[in-house]
């Protein structure tokens, strides 16, 4: 990254320091990542503090992601440890064998063989009915809440003991212990919301948390020195529905280009998915679940010729992938959809860049995602790759003002093979905008915007 024009130095003459608060596994959020190697370059000193989930082989306390980022991992909520009693008899009230505690990492492999599930929705699930549901209910929602309490109180520690100027709050439910360092160390807060927190996608029928949540994140964006989202959409609402003074900054979550955009000749996608060179190839690269249009990409590949392959690459829960592949059976072209484990993100759009469109689809099941402006659509640009989208605010404006592909209605899988079509029919000049784009759709643009909005928070007046 480019040197900044002002480092970020505490009043004092010291590095400032910069607590990022994440409730997740810090090692695959490229967001908080990148954020934190673009304060860390500016002069700050950085400590990320995440959560080691469990299963997944972290080490709990402080230790280094890559080479230079300093990360502490609080210790995850397992009852199957702490509490086994208490785990058998969830297990026997969901019916379930009783369970050997394991700390090997579960493997996302798809089985080859699939059941046939019904096809996901994305409206909350109803009020348990029955006495042992409403249990196990109650059950997951209070294991859930201790989990995050556990997690609210270990960051507070690790925060306090690395004295803070700033923190930075990744989504609203790191706002509650930003707020109590804010009144126990006097630092200032940073609110960076990843997606529109109040009205994201939630599968679980919910009555009481909406109102806490917003009332949260109300209480703690009026507080920052600093509020900062990822599209001009979300920034525009919070605005008005939070009643801040000032527009949020955006900071979109495009990826750090590394190098020379790749050729097709560079990519790996068609190797993967065992196609060959007179197969065309419909990309989608990201997490494989609910709302991300994967089923109507299905239905609107089922209206293509048979040379036409779908491939997504990345990781979705067994439960969700077996239901696409009956999905695609359903609409018999299972031998054309290929379902690839992710790639490192350093290295998506090299893999990407031998396929012939990428598909942008977010159906806006909820206003974030009608708002949303996805890492997808940067990493598709930054393959070199033509674009087809859904025609959501945010995404349209990029598609458009770049002219790197073609938009489709969301709600009309038969529009989605139309622009497939037509992107694949004359591609050379989509292809040629994606790379005079990705020149520009770069994360150093939106690191300055970061790094001022983190100056003004250490100097201690508001941006």
């Amino acid at each position: 990254m480019g040197e900044p024009t002002e480092r970020l130095q505490h009043p004092e003459g010291r590095p400032a320091r910069i607590a990022l608060l994440l409730y997740g596994s810090p090692d695959h959020d490229s967001r908080v990542l990148k954020s934190a190697a673009a304060l860390r370059d500016a002069g700050a000193e950085v400590l990320i503090i995440g959560r080691s989930i469990i299963h997944t082989g972290a080490v709990e306390g402080h230790s280094l992601i890559g080479a230079d980022l300093p990360v502490y991992r609080t210790q995850d909520l397992d009852l199957t440890r702490t509490l086994p009693g208490l785990t058998r008899w969830w297990r026997r009230l969901r019916g379930k064998p009783a369970a050997t505690p394991t700390t090997a990492a579960p493997a996302p492999a798809t089985p080859a063989a699939p059941p046939a599930p019904p096809r996901p929705t994305n409206a909350p699930s109803p009020r348990p009915a029955g006495l042992r549901a409403r249990l196990a209910d109650l059950y997951m929602r209070g294991y859930d809440v201790a989990r995050i309490v556990r997690y609210w109180a270990e960051a507070i520690q690790a925060a306090r003991r690395f004295r803070p100027d700033v923190v930075h709050a990744n989504d609203g439910n790191t706002l509650p212990p930003a707020l109590v360092l804010r009144r126990l160390t006097r630092c200032r807060i940073v609110y960076d919301s990843h997606e529109l927190w109040t009205r994201r996608n939630v599968l679980r029928y919910r009555w009481l948390a909406p109102h806490v949540e917003a009332l949260i994140e109300r209480t703690g964006a009026r507080r920052a020195h600093g509020v900062i989202t990822v599209s001009d959409s979300i920034a525009d609402w919070m605005q008005a529905h939070l009643r801040l003074p000032r527009r949020p900054v955006v900071v979109r979550n495009i990826p750090l280009r590394q190098g020379p955009l790749p050729t097709p000749a560079q990519g790996r996608l068609r190797e993967l998915a065992g196609l060959e060179d007179e197969q065309q190839v419909i990309a989608y690269c990201g997490g494989l679940a609910p709302g991300r249009g994967l089923e109507e990409s299905i239905d609107a590949l089922a209206l293509l010729p048979e040379q036409m392959h779908l491939v997504l690459l990345g990781w979705g829960s067994a439960t969700y992938v077996n239901s696409l592949r009956h999905h695609a059976n359903e609409r018999q072209v299972s031998d054309r959809v290929h379902v690839l484990p992710p790639v490192p993100s350093t290295e998506v759009p090299s893999t990407l860049a031998d396929a012939d469109v990428a598909v942008v689809f977010v159906r806006p099941v909820c206003l974030s995602y009608r708002y949303a402006l996805p890492n997808k659509l940067f990493e598709s640009i930054h393959a070199g790759l033509p674009v087809v989208a859904g025609d959501l605010p945010d995404i349209a404006a990029v598609v458009r003002s770049t002219g790197v592909g073609e938009l489709f209605d969301v709600q009309d899988p038969a529009a989605l093979a139309a622009a497939v079509r037509t992107v694949v029919r004359d591609p050379a000049g989509y292809r040629e905008a994606a790379r005079r784009a990705a020149q520009e759709l770069d994360w150093r643009h939106e690191a300055d915007a970061l790094v001022q909005v983190h100056h003004g928070a250490v100097r201690g007046f508001p941006v």
